[in-house]
């Protein structure tokens, strides 16, 4: 198949998806871990709760050609 991915494109891939997916453009990256040659991103991001700013930390796990195939996240 081809070559396996970066840290830098992982890295990219999770904050594109967690851009989308929590509509903001603010995402701090805290952790890029390599396990079982899949990435481990984690960070944090901004959320709006009913008018009151939030942060909530995030995990997103990619596998060795790209493919997001895990997430989690809760609030501080």
């Amino acid at each position: 198949m081809g070559k396996d991915i970066s840290k830098e494109n992982a890295q990219q891939i999770a904050v594109e998806y967690m851009r989308k997916r929590k509509n903001t453009e603010k995402i701090d990256i805290a952790a890029i871990e390599e396990d079982s040659g899949s990435w481990v991103i984690r960070g944090t991001c901004p959320i709006d709760m009913e008018g009151h700013p939030w942060a909530e930390k995030f995990e997103v796990i990619i596998d060795p050609r790209g493919k997001i195939r895990d997430t989690n996240s809760a609030l501080l």
